[in-house]
């Protein structure tokens, strides 16, 4: 046997599928490893319709991409745009109202144009929609953008009620009832007299009788409480009632801020000598309660002595309940009144009063009016005559 040594070149014993015949191969080529089986080629035909199926793809996302920045640029120009508003109008956005429910009626007011573009517009700016309630002014020519603005800032037009210092609770209902710019009903059972603040109250179109009543008598506490606290230490009132009762007799009597706290302390005085107000007021509330006196209506004589619980020429002390109700005015002077002797007052002739402190001072304070109203009555008889 030959000792002859295989090299690389020489043939060897190959393997072969199967039982099938050994092939020879080199060594080489017996020690290389079997490459993996390729996957099938896929068909021109499906690799062509894949490809066309995915720029379709690609050409619908770039052209919803540049028909969607087109839509918001349209959309932004009109927003932005003059309305179509020729004239300055009103329009009343009601509480709770929607985007929507408020976009429908600007554009059949014809105040916008597009009533989508308004809704897509408010809620691109404002995501919360917090357009507020309210009765609102529109410009003419206002563009969707400033119309926006608008109802959201809450500027709406603002009415007003004004109650005059000095009348009755059922004067201030009667007012409350004839105002056309309020709404709903005044509650059946009147507030106690003296617990409404006179004052002028702003209000926007739809707020109810009831709130107003409700902010007027809130409001006429915490006044009273305020100015209560601040009071003279030795004032002869101990109750805030009575301090309101007071006050509303000082409203009744003068109209004059000068005059007020002296009128106060002519009260005030008498209060703490035990002598009887005899204010003039009272006695008509008495006899007419909140309607008020008719204007044509003098007072007689008959009236002076007639008895009832707010007559202060027949009861000792203060009435019941306030005559009216007191503005501030009125409350400062009973709180901080003139410090005087005075005990009377009487009418000077120019609508204001002359005070004094003993009854032969105000007696002949007394014969001086009379003078002047003879006078006054003689005056206007000759007119007549003329």
């Amino acid at each position: 046997m030959s000792d002859r040594r295989f090299s690389d070149d020489d043939i060897g014993f190959g393997r072969s599928g199967g039982n099938g015949p050994i092939i020879p191969q080199s060594a080489r080529q017996a020690l290389k490893p079997e490459e993996a089986p390729q996957p099938p080629k896929r068909s021109e035909r499906a690799r062509s319709q894949f490809v066309v199926f995915l720029n379709f793809m690609m050409s619908l996302v770039v052209f919803l991409v540049i028909a969607g920045a087109g839509a918001v640029y349209f959309g932004s120009l009109r927003f932005e745009e003059d309305g179509p508003l020729a004239s300055n109008t009103n329009i009343l956005v009601r509480e709770g109202a929607s985007v929507s429910e408020i976009a429908n009626a600007l554009e059949r007011r014809n105040v916008i144009t597009d009533a989508r573009i308004f809704r897509l517009g408010v809620r691109a700016y404002m995501p919360d929609d917090s357009l507020k309630a309210g009765e609102y002014e529109i410009k003419a020519g206002s563009s969707m953008h400033d119309v926006m603005n608008l109802l959201r800032s809450g500027k709406s037009i603002l009415l007003s009620v004004t109650v005059a210092e000095g009348l009755s609770v059922n004067q201030i209902f009667k007012r409350l009832a004839d105002n056309p710019d309020l709404t709903g009903e005044l509650p059946e059972e009147l507030p106690p007299e003296g617990s409404l603040r006179p004052e002028t109250y702003k209000f926007t179109r739809g707020t109810t009788r009831q709130e107003i009543i409700d902010q007027m008598a809130a409001s006429q506490a915490a006044l009273v409480d305020q100015i209560w606290a601040r009071r003279r230490a030795d004032l002869p009132i101990e109750t805030k009632e009575d301090f309101v009762t007071l006050a509303s007799i000082v409203e009744k009597e003068t109209g004059r801020a000068d005059e007020r706290s002296l009128v106060a302390s002519v009260f005030l005085n008498r209060l703490e000598r035990g002598m009887r107000l005899q204010s003039d007021p009272t006695i008509i509330y008495g006899l007419f309660g909140g309607e008020g006196k008719p204007a044509d209506r003098p007072i007689y004589r008959s009236d002076i002595d007639k008895p009832t619980p707010y007559n202060t020429y027949v009861i000792d002390g203060l009435p019941p309940t306030p005559i009216a109700n007191p503005g501030r005015a009125a409350l400062e002077a009973v709180a901080n009144p003139s410090r005087t002797n005075n005990v009377y007052f009487v009418a000077d002739g120019t609508g204001g009063h002359v005070f004094a402190e003993t009854l032969d001072q105000h007696n002949a304070n007394v014969r001086r009016w009379r003078q002047i109203e003879a006078d006054r009555a003689k005056e206007k008889e000759e007119a007549n005559d003329q």
